[in-house]
């Protein structure tokens, strides 16, 4: 009857969650599939434990925590430096509730470039919406690193996204820049054509 409850008490926790958990494990990987396969691995890390965690005050800090940790090591694992040079670039494919903005597009690739553990402070702090303190202690480093890895984070998106910027603007003003159609009329009236 226990482990029924448990399982029951598990259960709800996750159906809860899952959305949010999948969304930020999204902004750290930048690929749904592998959001889904983070938030799988985190959840089965959650469920092993579930006995000792579900007396815990903030559970929702710890599952954060465990998907952090969770995409942190595979990023320094064989398999995770392996992927990371197989990626393409191209933008990942776009949630399907609702549709992407441009802006969030462009954020989206930018975050995807971040180092990882820039890409967590980043996510953590201004997602997530913790203090230096509280992302700190989910990352199991220090406050500086913490600011340090945050400013780095937050400068290389405004470099990136400057950078968009000036690329739209020029795509914009090279098609403003095309001949007028009735410039590339013949100079020679062709026999038939109307005038």
């Amino acid at each position: 009857m226990a482990k029924q409850t448990r399982d029951a008490e598990f259960t709800e926790f996750v159906a809860a969650r899952a959305p949010w958990l999948r969304k930020v494990a999204y902004l750290l990987c930048g690929d749904w599939h592998r959001a889904d396969d983070l938030v799988q691995e985190s959840v089965t890390k959650l469920y092993v434990r579930w006995s000792r965690l579900s007396r815990l005050e903030n559970l929702d800090g710890y599952a954060r925590t465990v998907l952090v940790n969770t995409f942190l090591a595979e990023q320094r694992s064989p398999w995770g430096r392996w992927a990371a040079r197989r990626r393409t670039g191209a933008v990942p494919e776009p949630a399907a509730a609702g549709p992407d903005l441009d802006l969030s597009v462009d954020l989206r690739r930018a975050l995807a470039a971040l180092p990882p553990r820039q890409r967590a402070t980043v996510v953590l702090r201004h997602y997530c919406d913790l203090t230096v303190e509280q992302t700190a202690a989910a990352l199991g480093c220090s406050t500086g690193n913490v600011k340090s890895q945050t400013s780095r984070g937050l400068d290389a998106l405004r470099r990136s996204l400057d950078q968009q910027d000036r690329q739209d603007r020029q795509h914009r003003q090279d098609r403003t820049d095309l001949p007028n159609l009735r410039d590339l009329r013949p100079a020679v009236p062709v026999e038939g054509a109307a005038s």
